[in-house]
């Protein structure tokens, strides 16, 4: 297993495991899939931005990404970061997604981040679970913000203090 940053080479292997999940699950509330410049663009960003993109490899190719930003706009929230991230269906069990958090996490603290979010969709238990193992704490359930499939879902805000 290896954690790295992302680079433009990953972008297929990328949307290869980002868009089934759009498209198929209320993981995420978002159900425009992922173009190749949109990730090109990400990946450059988060680059210039100073944020990290890290991939999971594995001998038989990407597992899983995880990435973070900026919580809000402003300099008031310069040291909140929010983070994505996204396992295929090949990383399950690995320790995979624990070590690309503790990637991002080691990041975010190196760059000044005080605290990072998780918004997790109310229909993904497995990732709140996750998230309360690697010490996150639910801060809000926002009811009823997400829109996919025809339902309403609500979005559990999850913190970890970094600093």
């Amino acid at each position: 297993m290896t954690i790295r940053p992302a680079q433009p080479a990953d972008i297929p292997a990328i949307l290869a495991i980002w868009n089934p999940i759009i498209r198929d699950t209320a993981v995420t509330f978002n159900t425009v899939e992922k173009t190749a410049a949109d990730l090109q663009h990400m990946i450059a960003d988060k680059a210039a931005t100073g944020h990290g993109f890290f991939v999971a490899e594995l001998q038989d190719g990407l597992a899983g990404f995880a990435s973070y930003g900026q919580f809000r706009a402003g300099p008031g929230y310069a040291h909140t970061m929010e983070h994505t991230i996204v396992m295929g269906p090949n990383a399950q069990g690995l320790g995979l997604g624990r070590a690309l958090m503790t990637a991002i996490e080691d990041h975010a603290r190196h760059a000044g981040a005080h605290s990072i979010f998780a918004g997790v969709s109310a229909e993904n238990p497995d990732g709140r679970a996750f998230h309360a193992a690697m010490d996150y704490t639910e801060v809000a359930t926002l009811r009823s913000v997400g829109y996919k499939f025809g339902r309403w879902m609500d979005l559990h805000l999850m913190q970890k203090i970094l600093t």
